[in-house]
């Protein structure tokens, strides 16, 4: 369809999974991506590289000549992230979107916590996404189309979503956190969202850290966040400061079957974490997408 036509997006991390189903979804509507990920050479245990992701996205957004920059990127160095978003905008004449959806997990409780696993968390998510929508602020601003998406949970803060892996969740909150004040602080100007998953999706984080094959049976693909991800990057940018539930949005835009992102048809689906408990099934949502702070 083209709706992201012209557009550049810079996204963290993506050289698989989730991150590289919102590029391949993104470049399929005519955007340009940059992806700057650390995966430079094959892995043991992961799959693709940062230039294998560029490849599979110019193969997704062929028939709109869309183009992808790959480039090998640790974003805890906050100098080399300016020098990334700079090359993107040289390249591309500007960045558009920022997508924050670079992380690290690590599902131990207080004890088991090592201090530079808190600070691995702390410094990839929560720090990882300041660092890098604070570099493309330059060109968002300028922008006719400013958006940033961040891939991190509602905040709901139910006791149940801390007790067993506090420091996990703390950096995670931290990016919803950044991107509440973000879309208070930039309101008009950058449509600030975040996306996350009712079902736990079938990438390499789920098989190595959460129950392999068996969890990923009762996943869903990838492929329904890339979508919804569109849906909100198509927004206009008074859409903004909304923590978004991937079926509802899609459920917003007409979508009324799933059946095709369950990797198992028929399966009963896993929870992820962090999906409060209010949250609608998409029959009873009734144009709700997820939730938003009140206004006070």
């Amino acid at each position: 369809m083209g709706r992201l036509k012209g557009r550049t997006v810079f996204m963290s991390g993506g050289s698989r999974g989730i991150g590289l189903a919102i590029a391949q979804a993104c470049a399929a509507e005519g955007a340009n991506v940059a992806i700057g990920a650390k995966t430079a050479e094959p892995h043991p245990k992961l799959p693709g590289t940062v230039f294998t992701a560029a490849e599979e996205i110019e193969a997704a957004g062929s028939a709109h000549g869309a183009k992808a920059l790959p480039l090998v990127l640790d974003i805890r160095d906050g100098d080399a992230v300016k020098a990334a978003a700079e090359k993107t905008a040289e390249t591309f004449g500007g960045i558009d979107i920022v997508v924050n959806n670079a992380s690290a997990i690590q599902l131990t409780n207080t004890p088991a916590t090592e201090l530079k696993r808190f600070d691995l968390m702390m410094s990839i998510n929560a720090r990882g996404a300041f660092t890098v929508t604070q570099a493309c602020l330059p060109w968002l601003l300028k922008s006719d189309h400013a958006r940033v998406l961040t891939l991190s949970p509602p905040l709901d803060f139910a006791p149940q979503w801390f007790q067993n892996h506090a420091a996990y969740s703390l950096a995670k909150y931290g990016m919803s956190v950044l991107s509440l004040g973000w879309s208070a602080e930039f309101a008009g100007k950058i449509g600030v969202n975040c996306l996350w998953p009712r079902t736990t999706i079938d990438t390499a984080a789920v098989r190595n850290l959460l129950g392999g094959e068996a969890m990923a049976s009762v996943s869903r693909t990838p492929e329904i966040m890339g979508d919804a991800a569109v849906e909100i990057l198509t927004r206009t940018v008074e859409f903004s400061g909304w923590f978004c539930l991937d079926d509802l949005v899609l459920a917003d835009a007409g979508v009324t079957s799933f059946e095709k992102y369950s990797v198992t048809p028929g399966a009963k689906l896993q929870l992820d974490f962090f999906v409060p408990n209010s949250a609608p099934a998409v029959e009873a949502a009734n144009g709700m997408v997820g939730w938003r702070a009140p206004v006070l």
